[in-house]
Parts: structure tokens; C-alpha cells; sequence
């Protein structure tokens, strides 16, 4: 009988940890939509400066190798490393919270890099993009986990992971077709801005809806 006991109260103890790790279904998909954006939005905005490789260097008449430090010494580099720090800061803190500012971060820094005058300046823009992106996937991969059963996790990571192709794609068909649009009108004055290019437009374009899914990130429910 004590031993019965002993198996029931482990097995109600058991439940009552997985009722505690996994939140509801509804707040679970509600935060692997916003993760998700924020994983397809994160590949738009690092690999759009491939569309926009012959007016960059047109403008600041850089060569094949200044342009590889842009798209991929500047933005790799920084994610790579900044990666480990910041895994250890979701950790300890909120990692809710260390996601929103790392997409609010990179969304700033998108917009920066069409504010960018010279070949230094959109460097820079470029490493602000790569720490940014790095607080999205440490946090994120341990949100899914926490909001997702063993039987739902493998499911939920795949669609998290669509954000790869999806990004990746939509980064050459929005960033050319943003770009086509505003290189067939006069040129666009904007606040703070100044004159701009149809490039520079570009980025700006594609890094401003990061602030709005910082509201949607910021109403995400984060698990104990």
C-alpha cells in the first residue's frame, strides 16, 4: 500500500510539473507565430544587402572584398560570438524580454544602414544588425521548449525553423521589389533621413516592421 501510495503521489507530482512547464495552447501558438515572424524577419533584414550589392557599391565604390566585410564579415562575425553572452543573459533573466530588444536592436540598426553615407558608417549598421539578431535563437529555442509537451516539441521547432526559407526567400523578393518601386520615382526626402537613394529606402523599409513586432512580442506570455 505505501508503495502504491509512493507511485501515485509521484505520478500526480509528475503532472502537476508538466501542467506547470507547459502553458495553454492558445498563449503556446500565440508565441511560436510572433518567434516565427521574428525568425523570418531576422533572415530579411541580414540578407537584403544581397539585393542591394550594385548600388552600394556603385555609391561607395568599394570592391568585391569591402563588400564581403558588409555582408558577411560585419553581420557574422558578431552574431556568432555574441551568441554565447547573451544565451547565458536569457538564463538568468527574462527571455522574452532579451528577444523584443534584440529585435527592436536590429530593426534600428536595418533602418541605420540607409542612413549610412559612407562604406564605415554602413559597416557599423551592419555589426548593430548581427548583435541584434543573436539574442533572437538562444532565448527562443528555450521558450519553445518550455511552451511545447516532448510529444509537440519536434512539431513546433520544425515550423520556428521555416523561418530559414521563408526569410531567406522573401528577402530577394521584397528587397527587389522595393527597391524597383522607389528606383522608378524622384528621389524621397525623409525626416532625420535627409535625401535618400532607392537602396537606402530599402533598408529602411524592410527594418520598420521589426517595431511592430516588438508589441506583438512584448504581449507573448513567458513560461516559468
Amino acid at each position: 500500500r505505501t508503495q502504491n501510495h509512493r507511485l501515485h503521489g509521484a505520478a500526480a507530482l509528475s503532472a502537476s510539473a508538466e501542467a506547470v512547464r507547459s502553458p495553454g495552447q492558445g498563449p503556446a501558438i500565440y508565441a511560436l507565430v510572433a518567434l516565427l515572424l521574428a525568425y523570418i524577419l531576422s533572415f530579411v533584414d541580414r540578407n537584403v544587402m544581397a539585393v542591394l550589392i550594385g548600388p552600394i557599391r556603385e555609391d561607395f565604390a568599394i570592391s568585391d572584398f569591402q563588400y564581403s566585410l558588409l555582408h558577411g564579415f560585419a553581420f557574422s562575425m558578431f552574431y556568432i560570438f555574441l551568441g554565447l553572452p547573451i544565451a547565458r543573459i536569457a538564463d538568468r533573466g527574462s527571455r522574452k524580454w532579451v528577444i523584443t530588444a534584440g529585435v527592436f536592436f536590429w530593426s534600428l540598426m536595418t533602418c541605420l544602414c540607409g542612413a549610412a553615407r559612407s562604406f564605415g558608417g554602413l559597416f557599423l549598421a551592419r555589426v548593430g544588425v548581427g548583435v541584434g539578431e543573436a539574442a533572437l535563437s538562444p532565448p527562443a529555442y528555450s521558450l519553445i521548449a518550455d511552451y511545447f509537451s516532448e510529444e509537440r516539441l519536434p512539431r513546433a521547432m520544425a515550423v520556428y525553423t521555416l523561418g530559414i526559407t521563408i526569410g531567406g526567400g522573401l528577402a530577394y523578393i521584397l528587397g527587389s521589389a522595393v527597391y524597383e518601386y522607389f528606383a522608378a520615382r524622384e528621389a524621397l526626402t525623409l525626416p532625420l533621413f535627409g535625401e535618400m537613394r532607392p537602396w537606402q529606402v530599402t533598408f529602411v523599409v524592410v527594418g520598420a516592421p521589426g517595431f511592430l513586432l516588438v508589441l506583438m512580442l512584448g504581449l507573448m506570455a513567458e513560461p516559468p
